[in-house]
């Protein structure tokens, strides 16, 4: 032991399911060598976070179309008549869907 370059243990555990997807990932690197792989993904892996902001923003804008497409429905099928705010609305609400949709492919360059 005393010969051992490498003294310090860490642990952790995994659950059935976890482990054999490490084991599948081993797989494609090609290792049978589980704790070279876990140092080497713990040392020089990395995780990528995705910002999905501007899409849930999108996700806001397209719910709010939704609803007052709805809500004109109902008022046309009672009233018969279309109102240009409704229209006018819609129009606004499709203009910062668009506008989100460019900010993001501009961030995402």
């Amino acid at each position: 032991m005393g010969g051992r370059k490498r003294t310090v243990q860490i642990k952790f555990r995994v659950t059935e399911e976890e482990r054999a997807l490490i084991e599948r990932k081993m797989q494609l690197v090609p290792t049978l060598n589980m704790e070279a792989y876990l140092r080497k993904m713990a040392i020089d892996g990395y995780i990528i976070q995705v910002d999905h902001s501007d899409i849930k923003a999108m996700t806001a804008e397209i719910q709010k179309i939704g609803v007052n497409v709805n809500q004109i429905a109902r008022r046309v099928n009672a009233t018969g008549s279309v109102y240009e705010q409704d229209i006018a609305e819609i129009k606004g609400a499709l203009s910062e869907i668009w506008r989100l949709q460019r900010l993001s492919l501009l961030k995402a360059r």
